[in-house]
């Protein structure tokens, strides 16, 4: 497998031939961007790699469409070019409404509730049928699911292996269902989104993993490696690179042997 930080939440991964894209955004540095109830963000940092280098995608990974550091304008735009996109049913449903330039055919759209999952056919001859399941996330503290809305994470199998390829957690924060989760799948990949998210008006209150959050979690998983994203290019990360990097350097050996960085633009083999 082959990850390739884009900025952000966006990573391009190329798992046994297939290109997978998760939650693309591809907007130029210095806009800010509103995400309701008086919160928002703004993007410093352009991405790695344009969007029209980033070549054919199969799959699309969306964890949440409604907040544009995980869904900006320039990955709606090339959300209907791609073989299919997968993220919540909620964010289906407004996708498949979505202007004429951003639609994706109902064909290609797949929306997970809490525990669906979609069977995806090989694109290409020699290629795994792949299986892509839900799981559980809570962009926020207790109860904020109407205000922050439906965010979902991605397990991703090899149709008849038990084993997870790839576990992308999604903007969630640290609570038992994810730990859970992080028992129960054997997981090869995880790519952990970070950056303990906060914003002024709500004062303490996080919305993403901090580093010593993503530390716990990758202690529970186990998995072979353990990788990261969505801790930098944005305002309202207050638990950055150097947090997480703070938390692996100062983990124990089964968390920090397992720790990758990945390059921006750079293709890594993991």
């Amino acid at each position: 497998m082959k990850l390739t930080r884009i900025g952000g939440p966006t990573v391009l991964v190329e798992l046994d031939g297939w290109r997978l894209l998760v939650d693309p955004t591809f907007d130029p540095a210095g806009r800010h961007y509103a995400f309701g109830w008086g919160t928002g963000s703004t993007k410093t940092a352009d991405p790695a790699i344009d969007v029209g280098d980033i070549g054919p995608i199969d799959v699309v990974l969306v964890s949440h469409d409604h907040h544009a550091d995980n869904l900006d304008d320039a990955g709606r735009a090339m959300l209907p070019s791609a073989g299919a996109v997968v993220t919540t049913a909620s964010g289906a449903r407004r996708l498949a409404q979505a202007p004429p330039g951003e639609r994706v055919p109902a064909e290609r759209l797949h929306g997970l509730d809490d525990s669906g999952s979609v069977t995806l056919p090989a694109p290409r001859p020699g290629l795994p049928t792949l299986v892509i399941s839900a799981t559980p996330c809570r962009h926020g503290p207790p109860l904020t699911r109407p205000i922050v809305g439906d965010v979902v994470g991605f397990a991703v199998r090899r149709r008849g292996e038990e084993q997870v390829a790839l576990w992308v957690t999604g903007d969630t924060v640290l609570f038992e269902p994810l730990r859970r989760t992080a028992e129960e799948l054997s997981i090869d990949v995880m790519l952990a989104n970070v950056g303990g998210v906060r914003f002024g008006v709500t004062g303490p209150l996080r919305f993403t993993m901090t580093g010593r959050d993503a530390v716990e979690l990758v202690g529970i998983a186990a998995p072979r490696v353990a990788t990261f994203a969505h801790y930098d290019g944005w305002s309202h990360f207050v638990d950055g690179e150097e947090g997480l990097r703070d938390a692996i350097d100062a983990s124990a050996a089964s968390v920090h042997d397992r720790a990758v960085w990945l390059v921006d633009g750079v293709a890594v083999e993991v």
